[in-house]
């Protein structure tokens, strides 16, 4: 017996389940499939969790360095299985308000493993049984998994992913991460203010490489200035996982290499998109290494089914899955929503100090062409940042010099991932200087900043 649907929905993550939630708001029946846990590997395993612990790192900083703030706090520890636990229960919890809303919004979580019959069309695996569905249409929302480094896979043990870090079995004494994009960056912040020592190896020229070069040199000597060794331009090789550590070779820029000991190494060198085993290619499905082609509206070539999140283009994040989700269930709906631009998307790395970005980096601005003004104002310079301790960052505007378009915003400090959606705003409004210089901004906040750094652009900064 085949179950029928208006739409079908092959993983729950946040793409997955708020697609889910969108279509039951326009009165689709929702059928959603999920081999593991509701809410995808970015509330049980990715963004959630680590947060979460990174909040914990961020305190027990803070503890560490109570003298600065006039405050005396004596041998402060921690409990390493009690840090997880809350992270974990935090995962948890929101698990558990993802079931509930998939209950409020009548939306049938299929738990089990699904695969395409057909280009509206599922097979389930549960545990009671195979259960045919069909639908009028389908979104394919199956997510993204760590890349191991070749020849190597993480063991849990001594070589880990995310998934292993978050849940470590012991606390790293010398860690080695590989890969400096936001996941490598935030574990290396969190592992380095509980205490470990970290070393970060970057094959490309700088670390955050995707990120403005102003910000990717003072993230460099920020993290150094904490105690990291960073190497960039550099590969790891020859990886040796033992019973009391492993042993890598870092060959660094100028082609020398040197073996070290480490007691744990993070491999956070990209992501492989969970497209195979699914019955993809039977349906013929266009793919570019593995990721699903889509057009702005997340439809791919074979009518009626749809694909979003990590499994289509970048950026890979949670919140692009999410708007993802909500684009393609309108088209399906027929209510001619605006196509993904993803220049508009946020990115966002939650260590200390904190980067966000949105559009295009200065370079990337003048290679399009443009003639750019840019702004650039420091923390230093603003109260609250120096109130709180703080003062260390920057906030970086450009803008086209013909139109004044903001081509982009470029963010390191306390607290930025917080303020960068003021400028994501301003670019989903199409605004200009003239209308960001005639913005009110709140005195004495960390968001004055923002509005110094345009005013900088065209010189007039007020207090630099």
């Amino acid at each position: 017996m085949t179950d029928s649907f208006d739409l079908l929905i092959l993983g729950s993550g946040p793409g997955g389940y708020v697609a889910a939630i969108r279509a039951s708001q326009l009165g689709m029946k929702v059928a959603i499939v999920e081999r593991e846990r509701l809410g995808g590997i970015c509330l049980n395993w990715g963004c959630i969790p680590t947060k979460a612990l990174l909040r914990t790192s961020e305190i027990y900083h803070y503890i560490t360095h109570a003298d600065a703030y006039g405050l005396s706090v004596e041998k402060p520890s921690f409990d390493l299985k009690k840090v997880t636990e809350r992270s974990r229960k935090v995962a948890g919890q929101l698990n558990a308000g993802v079931k509930s809303l998939m209950k409020k919004h009548k939306v049938e979580v299929v738990e089990g493993q699904g695969r395409l019959t057909g280009p509206t069309s599922l097979a389930v695996t549960t545990a009671q049984g195979e259960r045919q569905l069909a639908g009028k249409h389908l979104i394919v929302a199956t997510g993204a998994r760590a890349r191991d480094l070749p020849g190597l896979a993480a063991d849990g043990n001594r070589v880990w992913t995310y998934r292993h870090a978050m849940v470590p079995p012991a606390m790293p004494t010398d860690l080695l991460v590989i890969g400096s994009g936001a996941i490598g960056v935030e574990f290396a912040s969190f592992y380095s203010d509980m205490g470990a020592k970290v070393t970060i190896v970057e094959m490309q020229d700088r670390i955050l490489p995707v990120e403005d070069e102003e910000v990717s040199a003072f993230m460099a000597k920020a993290l150094a200035k904490q105690g990291m060794t960073l190497h960039t331009g550099a590969k790891v090789s020859d990886v040796q996982p033992g019973p009391d550590g492993v042993m890598a070779t870092i060959t660094g820029a100028d082609g020398k290499g040197a073996a070290q000991r480490f007691s744990h190494v993070i491999v956070a060198i990209g992501i492989v998109p969970n497209t195979d085993g699914i019955g993809l290619e039977a349906m013929g499905v266009r793919m570019d290494r593995g990721h699903i082609i889509t057009d702005g509206m997340g439809r791919t070539n074979v009518p009626g089914l749809l694909a979003i999140g990590d499994v289509t283009g970048p950026p890979w994040l949670a919140h692009k899955a999410s708007h993802e989700g909500i684009i393609a269930v309108e088209a399906i709906a027929g209510l001619h929503p605006h196509a993904m631009e993803v220049t508009n998307i946020p990115g966002c790395t939650y260590s200390r100090p904190q980067v966000a970005s949105v559009g295009l980096t200065e370079a990337k601005a003048k290679a399009q062409g443009h003639s750019v003004k840019v702004g650039k104002f420091p923390f230093i310079g603003n109260g609250k940042a120096i109130a709180l301790g703080e003062a260390e960052g920057f906030v970086k505007t450009v803008f086209d010099a013909t139109t004044g378009e903001l081509l982009g915003a470029h963010m390191v400090g306390a607290e930025v991932t917080e303020l960068i959606q003021g400028y994501v705003i301003a670019r989903t409004l199409e605004s200009t200087e003239a209308e960001l210089m005639a913005t009110v901004f709140p005195h004495p906040t960390l968001s004055e900043m923002m509005h110094e750094s345009v005013l900088g652009a065209y010189g007039r900064a007020l207090h630099i």
